[in-house]
């Protein structure tokens, strides 16, 4: 061969390499930016989804569907569509302006939903759900597309698929990381939900413009380097088996996600944080995975044997992780808080770091063999089909079978089984997959390796106890007696009974997380909850509806008034109201047919039903909650309003020690911007109750006297240091004065901006900034009828409540002379009360 035509032989490599390499990193860049819009959208629309459909589990986990699913059909259509175009980078991005375009629709037009939703399941009931599901299946049908479109712009040789495969899902599940924390972190808390989903789609855009800069100089190159390529066609069994040996992997992997999810609330928040950060683990798992995996495929190893080590690896792992958890987990969360508490002064990072340190331990290894197994799938099915087929055909199976893996596992399987045995069923199961994989392998000692790890893996579930998870929860939530432990679809509930000093109290946990308990605090503002509201009524009220059962206090507290003719309570599992049971201080509220229980997220109550009443009180969890904003924002409270009667009253929860006051102070500003007329109460050293209307709250004393005369008020508020209508009104804090005063220039809660959720970590011991602040709003209570006689009586009753706050922020202060000082004042000027006498340990 000449000289000269070697030469330009060997330019024409060269340039050919540094083209790939060129159009490689672009698509890098294009995947990334997309990655990163897409888990934001999936974030929004989880959100949004909860105001359509509620928060109610089996409601919202098929909507949710709905995402993946459109991810499972796009990928399989576009995987096909993209073999026979022309230009792949072309229709990249169209993919990207579409989804631009689409998903800010679906975003924009979700909240409007839920009205027209409500109608729609009145008539056809669960069949509703498809209509959310079309919505939000539109653009991430498109989404879907993107990956096997990509890989086909790329144009790999057939044995190239699964290594560029491989190295494009690493980069796209790279920017679904830093879509997860910046949309939790810095998006939501900045601009909302509508500018985030503006943002994400700015992001698409790049990522199409990145592609259509350079698609003439991308087909140009494909005219060049088009050769018709022969492609290696596997066997029947051998080109189909990996498919539905993968789409089974994915059931599985889905399984273990819905298993983890009710695990780990052990050892996390209920913040929005904690969850951001413990899927950004997830995804970091799966993405060094695909990483990791495709460069196993370049080396050319045994694709048989090490897909099914992959899969029964990951099965092992999670077994072995789950079954050696113990108290030493928890220890090794809080000495790495530790360290980074000491490193870095932040006790937000201590918090954020203790998160990732829990997922970690319990998810990242698994996900990690999980995402290899991607390209090892990608290499078993590549030959048969065109780039963009065998990359769709692969996401689709292991996204649609993932789907059927939630459904079975979450409302199946768990409820059935426990979580303990269904993650044990869930690894046996991914033991098989990985035998049967084997079977193909060529090399012996793989064989043997899988058959090993499957055994170890019987051998570590058949060594678990079931109870594992509910012995844990007593080691890390200090101890006591566990009296009622329930696995169920969405959440473990548990009632667990302990003791402070004397006293002996049961306390309720929802995903190992305490929401409430019998303790004389919680006993008193929740009773108050319901009893302040009816007291001071300005008609005659027949009709309550309580949001939240919870212990059932609150909710049994309205058994005690006896004057209502219509009792509704909404609660979101009915494992909880099973639960309350275990509470003898709501009255057994859970039985009384006098009260109606409705399972049903309270927001999609009022919504759904056009019963109207004279009270509506809230006992939900804080605020600061994952999707716990849906009750507290303008928007909540506008509907609500709709329901309320002539001179009905609005109750709402405002605890003060879960959030910082900033936050407190948005929480308010909702509260005035709703209603016209509010006040302020104050239930409980933590609490506070705001109360509204739409009309004039007039409070009357000799109705309020009437009203406190029956024996069963007057026992169930004497237990809890109210003896007294004096008691009552002593409570008092403030009107809407006042309340304007402090909530200043906050901006509102609301459904578009629920910064709530996604607030600053609490500040320690945030209750002695904010409690002093709202005590100082103090005013005279405006009611009618008050002679000089009950008012001295409540000044007195008053001086003794805020003698004994005064000490309970000396023992934050660690003031031991001044708590002495102030608890001396309180027992000199109300001695029998039985409030301050539990907790001074008297009684």
């Amino acid at each position: 061969m000449p000289a000269a035509t070697m030469i330009a032989k060997q330019e024409e490599t060269t340039n050919s390499i540094s083209a790939l390499h060129s159009r490689r990193a672009r698509l890098i860049v294009a995947l990334t930016f997309s990655g990163v819009s897409a888990l934001i959208f999936q974030i929004l629309w989880a959100r949004e989804l909860s105001l359509v459909v509620g928060v109610e589990v089996y409601a919202i986990t098929l909507a949710i569907s709905a995402f993946f699913a459109g991810i499972a059909g796009g990928s399989a259509l576009f995987g096909r569509i993209v073999d026979r175009v022309v230009s792949p980078a072309r229709l990249y991005a169209i993919l990207e302006t579409g989804i631009a375009v689409t998903a800010v629709a679906v975003t924009l037009l979700l909240p409007s939903m839920s009205v027209m939703y409500a109608k729609l399941q009145d008539h056809v009931g669960l069949l509703a759900l498809v209509f959310p599901f079309i919505v939000v299946s539109i653009p991430a049908l498109l989404m879907g597309g993107t990956l096997p479109v990509a890989v086909r712009a790329l144009k790999p040789q057939s044995h190239r698929v699964a290594v560029d495969g491989g190295f494009l899902y690493t980069a796209n599940t790279a920017g679904g990381i830093v879509g997860v924390l910046i949309a939790s972190f810095v998006l939501i808390p900045w601009i909302g939900i509508r500018g985030t989903a503006l943002v994400a789609a700015l992001l698409n855009l790049i990522a199409c413009a990145v592609m259509w800069q350079q698609r003439t100089q991308i087909e140009h190159e494909d005219e060049k380097t088009s050769v018709a390529e022969k492609r290696h066609v596997p066997s029947g069994i051998a080109s189909h088996l990996p498919l539905a040996l993968y789409a089974l992997a994915g059931a599985v992997a889905l399984g273990y996600e819905v298993v983890w999810s009710q695990a780990i609330g052990q050892f996390v928040s209920t913040r929005a944080f904690a969850f951001s950060i413990v899927l950004a683990v997830y995804l970091s798992g799966l993405a060094l995975g695909a990483w990791f995996g495709s460069r196993l495929v370049k080396r050319g190893m045994d694709s048989w044997g090490m897909f099914g080590l992959l899969i029964s690896g990951a099965g092992l792992i999670s077994m072995l992780e789950f079954s050696m958890m113990g108290r030493w987990t928890v220890s090794t969360q809080m000495w790495i808080g530790e360290v980074v508490l000491k490193g870095t002064g932040s006790d937000a990072l201590r918090m954020y770091t203790s998160f990732a340190t829990a997922g970690i331990g319990l998810v990242f290894l698994p996900t990690l063999l999980l995402g290899a197994a991607f390209p090892v799938a990608l290499r078993l099915v590549a030959g048969r089909f065109g780039e963009g087929r065998s990359v769709g055909n692969a996401l689709s199976a292991n996204t649609a079978a993932g789907i059927v893996g939630t459904m079975i596992t979450g409302f199946v399987m768990i409820p059935t089984l426990g979580i303990v045995r269904t993650l044990a069923l869930l690894t046996i199961g991914a033991g098989a997959i990985g035998v049967a994989a084997t079977v193909f392998a060529t090399h012996r000692w793989m064989k043997l390796f899988v058959v090993v790890t499957a055994l170890s893996t019987m051998f570590a579930a058949a060594m678990t106890p079931a109870d594992r998870l509910a012995n844990l929860l007593l080691v890390t939530r200090g101890g006591g007696a566990l009296i009622f432990y329930e696995e169920g679809r969405g959440a473990t509930v548990a009632v667990a009974q302990q003791r402070s000093k004397d006293n002996v109290f049961r306390r309720l946990f929802v995903q190992g997380v305490s929401n409430s308990g019998d303790a004389m605090p919680s006993m008193r503002y929740m009773r108050l909850q319901t009893m302040i509201p009816l007291l001071i009524h300005s008609g005659e009220p027949k009709s309550i509806m309580v949001v939240g059962f919870g212990t059932g206090i609150t909710a049994g507290e309205t058994l005690r008034y006896p004057g209502l003719t219509t009792r509704v309570c909404a609660e979101l599992l009915p494992s909880i109201v099973r639960a309350g049971k275990m509470f003898p201080e709501n009255y057994n509220a859970s039985d009384d047919n006098r009260l109606s229980i409705r399972v049903r997220d309270g927001r999609q109550e009022l919504i759904r039903s056009d019963q109207s009443y004279d009270v509506i009180t809230l006992e939900p969890p804080p605020p600061s909650a994952q999707g716990v904003a849906n009750l507290y924002s303008f928007e909540f409270y506008e509907l609500a309003k709709t329901r309320l009667n002539q001179n009905g009253i609005l109750a709402q929860w405002l605890p003060i020690a879960t959030q910082n006051e900033q936050q407190t102070r948005e929480l308010v500003r909702s509260f005035l911007n709703a209603f016209p007329y509010a006040t302020l109460w104050t239930t409980e050293l933590h609490e506070m109750l705001l109360v509204g209307s739409p009309q004039p709250i007039r409070i009357d004393v000799r109705t309020l006297q009437e009203r406190f005369a029956p024996e069963s008020v007057v026992a169930s508020m004497k237990g809890v240091g109210i003896d007294s209508p004096a008691a009552v009104l002593a409570t008092w804090i403030t009107d809407r004065a006042g309340l304007e005063h402090f909530a200043s220039d906050a901006r509102p809660v609301t459904d578009d901006h629920p910064r709530i959720e996604y607030g600053p970590w609490v500040r320690q011991d945030e209750i002695t900034r904010v409690l002093p602040d709202l005590l100082d709003l103090k005013t005279e209570v405006p009611a009618s009828g008050v002679d000089g006689e009950l008012t001295a009586e409540i000044h007195r009753k008053q001086a003794a409540l805020f003698d004994f706050y005064a000490a309970g922020l000396a023992a934050y202060a660690g003031d031991r002379n001044r708590w002495e000082q102030a608890i001396r004042s309180v027992v000199t000027t109300d001695p029998e009360n039985a409030y301050y006498q539990w907790i001074i340990g008297r009684e």
